[in-house]
């Protein structure tokens, strides 16, 4: 797709994305970007880490995380995905 393209469509360019699909860009026969969905959330990541080390991590990590999760608040919370 052209860049001129993805400029004037670039709300069905993101649908596309959302959908999975990856869209090379275009300029002057030049391939300058490529948009594509966005990698998993990293909060996913880690709960799925924690959940595979259930009873392996030692005493201080899992204290560092409890208190790591006290200094967020709800506000913050709300805004990062997964957590």
């Amino acid at each position: 797709m052209t860049a001129t393209e993805a400029s004037r469509s670039f709300a069905t360019v993101l649908d596309e994305a959302e959908r999975g699909e990856t869209i090379m860009v275009t300029r002057g026969g030049k391939r300058i970007a490529v948009i594509g969905p966005a990698p998993a959330a990293p909060g996913r990541m880690v709960k799925a880490f924690l959940a595979r080390s259930a009873g392996t991590v030692d005493n201080d990590f899992g204290a560092d995380i409890a208190a790591a999760r006290e200094t967020v608040d709800d506000e913050m919370r709300s805004t990062w995905p997964d957590v």
